[in-house]
């Protein structure tokens, strides 16, 4: 994976199949693989989780494929998941900051973590995803 802030490595990389139509192997209707994705979510596993576990035990290649909607769409998430672990990973280094304050390496990615949070907020709020006056605070607070 290709870091942002360093001008190394390329971005090459697999690239999923794209399929509009469900594949000949899978026997599950719609209405069930939303179901399952619904009881996983309930179980307490996180959309990219339940993705795999469809994947590995159900044999689903691909719950939009399947289904016409992604996972997140599913289950009506008030937060994508990449922000939600942005947004506690600067928790978790304002917490070791805390403790350690002359930790520069450190304070500099909580500055580059933070940059994130707030370009990745620009897009989905452009993309319709978030509402528009939703707002990364420093002292945002996540159960």
């Amino acid at each position: 994976m290709a870091r942002i802030y360093a001008r190394k490595r390329g971005k090459s990389g697999s690239i999923k199949v794209e399929r509009s139509e469900k594949p000949p192997w899978v026997k599950m209707k719609p209405g069930n693989v939303e179901e399952l994705v619904k009881e996983l979510a309930d179980a307490g596993h996180s959309g990219s989780m339940i993705g795999m576990i469809l994947r590995d035990k159900y044999g689903i290649p691909s719950v939009k494929s399947v289904t016409g909607k992604k996972i997140s769409r599913i289950l009506e998430l008030e937060l994508p998941e990449d922000l939600l672990h942005l947004i506690a990973k600067a928790k978790n280094l304002k917490g070791h900051l805390a403790s350690n304050p002359k930790d520069e390496y450190n304070r500099r990615q909580l500055q580059l973590a933070e940059s994130k949070i707030r370009r990745l907020a620009k897009y989905y709020k452009r993309e319709g995803t978030l509402p528009e006056d939703w707002k990364y605070r420093s002292d945002m607070i996540l159960e």
